[in-house]
């Protein structure tokens, strides 16, 4: 008999369009059966009727509007009820009641009805905006010439509109180059401005033989007026942080040109270290040919592993606003291979934060593949 009920509560939660568990379908409905019962057992002079005004308000926390109705209906139904008892309450004051839960109860359903249509909306246009994220920001090969490589993006959950973090990987004859960076903004601007640093990036890297001019390049690129309607003027500046390292296949120094962007870490020999980058300004700032950059070169031998990231990871913050503190964490992280980097960052990341992440973030991790640390098959 016990199940036959619940199958019939679940069947009626379906019904109304609630996604919420029975016992919170539950928790209104026993509201009603308790006031009518306390009305019941009170005194005369004592009138508990009006209460039931709070089950459809409550309800509409949780559920649906039909839903939402429906309890309301059953609390006018259950006032009605009490006031047929012995030496209750007038008729006007029952009609003044069943009104007034009437009214809260149209209220809070069709406050509910339009959450809930804002929410499938929002989430409609989420969906759109990953699924275009993914298609200009594709995942990064496993293994790229003598390199192992891990990449991961993380989205703002709480956010329809997503940002312009990316990452790219290109190859040339004799060596790998990576660029990661950040869009000023969010939306479909910051999309467009990443996919076009994207684009730049792919179809000059593997041409363009000297990191700087590939720099300065993709700096004249950005710098473009593009005439997009959605920009707000064309003062505003928009600009991007961007690192881009060349890795070459022999043994050898790598090299790093940096432009605003938050400096790698480098594990290297059971150390970790901040790679040693000058900073140039970002990039998209109308300044072309105005500007040198400056190249840096650090080693990069074999079962040593690099980590990119964007300031999405490192601009985390907990519950009390203090910031993620990532090159703490790392100290203790096991180093055998990128993935499981990738793995330990976001789980501390999730665990310091608590909630959904406020801003997007990207990490890659690469590893030069040793003699003994074949690459994935």
């Amino acid at each position: 008999m016990r199940a036959e009920r619940r199958e019939l509560l679940t069947r009626v939660a379906r019904t109304l369009g609630t996604t919420k568990p029975r016992t919170a379908v539950i928790f209104p409905l026993s509201l009603i059966a308790g006031i009518v019962l306390a009305d019941v057992l009170a005194p005369a002079e004592v009138h508990l009727g009006s209460l039931l005004i709070v089950a459809p308000a409550i309800t509409a926390s949780f559920a649906g509007p039909r839903l939402t109705c429906a309890v309301g209906a059953l609390a006018v139904v259950a006032q009605v009820l009490t006031s047929l008892l012995p030496r209750r309450d007038s008729t006007e004051n029952v009609v003044a009641f069943a009104i007034a839960i009437v009214v809260i109860t149209g209220l809070v359903s069709l406050f509910r009805y339009f959450q809930d249509l804002r929410a499938s909306e929002l989430g409609q246009v989420r969906r759109v905006s990953v699924a275009a994220q993914q298609a200009v920001l594709r995942p990064l090969p496993k293994r790229i010439g003598p390199l192992r490589v891990e990449s991961l993006y993380l989205a703002a959950e709480n956010e329809a509109l997503i940002g312009g973090d990316l990452y790219a990987a290109a190859r040339t004859e004799y060596s790998t180059r990576l660029l990661i960076g950040d869009v000023m903004g969010k939306g479909t601007t910051a999309m467009g401005d990443a996919a076009l640093l994207l684009g730049v990036f792919r179809e000059a890297a593997p041409r363009i033989p000297a990191l700087d001019e590939l720099m300065a390049y993709m700096e004249t690129r950005m710098s473009m007026p593009v005439g997009e309607p959605d920009r707000p003027d064309e003062t505003t500046e928009f600009f991007t942080t961007a690192a881009v390292l060349d890795i070459p296949d022999a043994p050898g120094p790598a090299h790093v040109i940096n432009s605003g962007h938050v400096p790698p870490l480098l594990h290297r020999r059971d150390r970790l270290q901040t790679v040693d980058t000058e900073t140039d300004p970002p990039l998209g700032l109308g300044m072309p040919g105005a500007r040198s950059y400056r190249t840096r070169a650090f080693t990069f031998d074999g079962g040593d592993v690099l980590l990119l990231y964007t300031d999405g990871v490192t601009e985390a913050r907990d519950p009390d606003g203090t910031f993620f503190p990532l090159a703490h964490c790392a100290e203790g992280w096991d180093w055998d291979n990128p993935g499981i980097v990738v793995r330990q960052l976001l789980h501390d990341l999730q665990r310091h934060v608590k909630a959904p992440l406020r801003d997007d973030a990207a990490v890659v991790a690469i590893q030069r593949a040793g003699p003994d640390q074949p690459g994935p098959g």
